[in-house]
Order: structure tokens, then C-alpha cells, then sequence
């Protein structure tokens, strides 16, 4: 093993004492080309081109003698100090930060970034990081090859942003560009780079307001609660929208940042507002412009990042995204086999009769998913005279496809 391994920041200014030290006294040192190159790696040191960080990982801890890993930015920071500290390599390090190239980033945009989601991309995870960027006003994206900007910009479809672009931070090619997230396809961009993703509404209670106190989204921005009573969206919502079968629904897909969820038959937009609370990106959907209508005001008046789809199920499905999770609000059978046909993990609908809700449920187990049917029955009651108001009852089913992860 190593006798010593030094991890060093590198953000394009001069090496501090410590991390020249550290180097002057290396018999190996692992980073990329730009860091090989620097003057104070000493000539006689071994030098390891870095491009899996496991396999260097192996070469250090086989290494007899003093070990230095450079990397750009804070190495701590989404860096290789997880892999270098993992149990497999045995490696204890000491680690010279610099500043991250997320907060440089920011500073060349002249922004402030407390407020703001930081998500890796990775061909892996591309996906994901573009449904955060859907849900979220500011979003920072570290690229990777296979994950860039243009592959950013084709996956936002749909969805206006804006994209502030850094490329190659701290060195002498140093660029940054401002472009719509439309507009990103259409160059070639530099690895590696910081993608900058604004736009969008900003609901009440954001760190905009100055008032912030935890990094990224404000868990207490908005009203309190899980399904919020009718009087919040103003009243008048459908059967299938009531304060009960919304939570039950919510329960079930548990919709998460990251997630991309599908809200079929989107009536109010009172579902489709609060998965976008839950951090999750979704489209809703319906056939009614003034549904459509009513969901974007909604989605406005909360904050929440919708993207509005107005068409008929199942065919306006066709050329959508992948989700995540599915709501099928209106649609019936039919519906519910094209969600199938998609297989999302969780997808949940409802329906007012026994005949109707085991047709869904048969569909959903012929396509593989594991069922489960629950009455749901609500009765309100005005508490000054303990008279019943309202009434409703509905079959709620849930499906969970075995063969994907939750």
C-alpha cells in the first residue's frame, strides 16, 4: 500500500504550499493530461493518465511509496475522494481542496447558488438529472462524455430553460455561453463542463426571497400537508380529485425528485401540483382545454413546474418521455393498458364501480404488475351539527411492476 496518499484541488489558480509540497515529495502521481503537465510534478515521479478512478485506485494501493491524485475543483464534491476512501482499496487520504467547479460556475454567472440542485450526468443517469432540471428552477449539472449539453437540450424538450454554459473552468480555453435549452443541440460542446439550468415559475417562500436557510428547495416553501383540502384550489374538483383518494394516490407512486410522473385526465391539476411539491418532474395531461387551463394556474399559484400537455389518451402518449410513475385519472381501461405497454414502475387509477376496477386490474396483471384494489369511502361532516356534507366512494388500484426497481 501507498505510504502516503495526498488528494489535490485543482481550480486553474497557482497550488497552494501544501499541495506543492505534497507533489515535490510524489513517486506517482494520477491525474488527467492538463494535470500531468503542470511544472511542479517532478520528473522522476511515475505518472498514471487518469480515466477509471477504480483502476488508479488499484495502481495507488499497489503503489510503494508517496501517492498524489490531482483532480479539478473540490475533489470532495461529487470527486474521486468516494472511490479513492472506498473499503475495496483500503486507502486513508489527505485531502488539499480548491474551489469547486460548481461555485465557480456560479461566480462566472455572477448568481448565487444556495438555492440551487446539483445532479451528476452520466449516460446512466442522464435521465434523471433531466427531470430534476423540469421540476426545479436552478439546477447545476456536472457532464460527462454521452452526457452533455446537447444531450440535455434534446431530452428538454418541451420544457423552456435557459442554459449557462462552462466549459473547461480555470484553464486558458476557459468559455462560457448562454443559450436556451432549445438551442443546445445545435454545437458541439467541450468536456468536461458545468451546465447551469434556470427558468421556470418561482412560487412564495423560495430563497429568492432572501429569507433562505438549507441548500436547493425550501422543504417548507408552500401550505403544510400531503393532499391539500379542495379549498385551496379554489373548489370544484372532479370525483377522482377528492382530499382522500389524492393521498391514497400520492401513498402509492410516492413520486421522489428525479422521478418523472405522468398525471393522465389532470382535471384541476391538484394532483399534478402536489407530486411537483414532492420534488418530482411531471407532465400532466388532459383533453379539455380548460382543464389544461385551470392546471397551469394552479401549478403557478403553488410554484410547481408542470409541463401541460392538452390531447386524448392513449394517443397523446406516444411521443412523451419516459415516466417514472403513472396517475390515471380518466381514460378507463384502455388507458391504463397503454401506461402498461410504457412500464413505468408504479401506476395508479380508480374507478367508480366493482366491473370497471377488476377490468383495470386484470389489464394491469396480464402486463405483469402486482395488484392490489382497496374501497376507499370518505364522509365529511359538518362538526357544529355532526350532519354528513358529502359523500364518495371509489375502488383505488395500484400495480407495481416486479422487474424494476423502485
Amino acid at each position: 500500500m501507498a505510504d502516503r496518499v495526498t488528494v489535490i484541488g485543482w481550480d486553474g489558480s497557482p497550488l497552494t504550499a501544501a499541495a506543492r509540497s505534497a507533489l515535490g515529495a510524489a513517486t506517482l502521481v494520477a491525474g488527467a493530461a492538463h494535470h500531468l503537465a503542470l511544472p511542479e510534478v517532478p520528473p522522476a515521479a511515475e505518472r498514471l493518465r487518469l480515466g477509471s478512478v477504480a483502476l488508479a485506485a488499484r495502481r495507488v494501493a499497489a503503489h510503494r511509496g508517496t501517492a498524489v491524485v490531482l483532480a479539478d475543483g473540490d475533489p470532495g464534491f461529487f470527486g474521486v475522494v468516494r472511490t479513492l476512501r472506498a473499503p475495496e482499496f483500503g486507502l486513508e487520504v489527505e485531502v488539499v481542496p480548491a474551489v469547486s467547479s460548481v461555485a465557480t460556475a456560479f461566480a462566472r454567472a455572477g448568481m448565487p447558488w444556495d438555492d440551487a440542485h446539483v445532479v451528476v450526468a452520466h449516460p446512466r443517469t442522464l435521465r434523471r438529472a433531466v427531470n430534476v432540471c423540469r421540476a426545479h428552477t436552478k439546477v447545476a449539472v456536472l457532464t460527462s462524455p454521452g452526457a452533455g449539453p446537447a444531450e440535455l437540450g434534446l431530452l428538454m424538450e418541451g420544457v423552456h430553460r435557459t442554459f449557462v454554459i462552462c466549459e473547461e473552468l480555470g484553464t486558458t480555453r476557459e468559455r462560457v455561453t448562454v443559450v436556451t435549452s432549445d438551442k443546445a443541440a445545435d454545437h458541439t460542446w467541450r468536456d468536461p463542463n458545468v451546465v447551469i439550468v434556470v427558468g421556470g415559475s418561482v412560487g412564495p417562500g423560495t430563497a429568492t426571497d432572501g429569507a433562505g436557510w438549507i441548500a436547493g428547495r425550501d422543504p417548507a416553501a408552500g401550505p403544510r400537508g400531503w393532499a391539500l383540502p379542495a379549498e385551496a384550489y379554489g373548489g370544484g374538483l372532479g370525483e377522482g380529485e377528492t382530499d382522500l383518494l389524492r393521498t391514497a394516490q400520492l401513498a402509492r407512486l410516492g413520486p421522489r425528485l428525479g422521478d418523472l410522473v405522468w398525471d393522465i385526465g389532470c382535471g384541476s391539476g391538484a394532483f399534478a401540483t402536489e407530486a411537483a411539491r414532492a420534488g418530482a418532474a411531471v407532465i400532466a395531461v388532459d383533453r379539455a382545454p380548460d382543464a389544461c387551463a385551470r392546471a397551469e394556474a394552479t401549478a403557478r399559484h403553488f410554484g410547481a413546474q408542470l409541463q401541460i400537455v392538452h390531447g386524448t389518451a392513449p394517443h397523446v402518449l406516444e411521443d412523451l418521455p419516459e415516466p417514472d410513475v403513472v396517475r390515471v385519472g380518466g381514460g378507463g381501461a384502455a388507458v391504463v393498458s397503454a401506461v402498461a405497454d410504457r412500464r413505468p414502475q408504479r401506476i395508479v387509477a380508480h374507478a367508480a364501480t366493482r366491473d370497471a376496477a377488476e377490468l383495470v386490474g386484470r389489464d394491469l396483471t396480464e402486463h405483469g404488475y402486482r395488484v392490489e384494489c382497496a374501497l376507499l369511502q370518505s364522509v365529511g361532516l359538518d362538526t357544529r351539527a355532526w350532519r354528513e356534507t358529502e359523500r364518495s366512494v371509489a375502488f383505488l388500484l395500484s400495480g407495481v411492476l416486479r422487474d424494476r426497481a423502485p
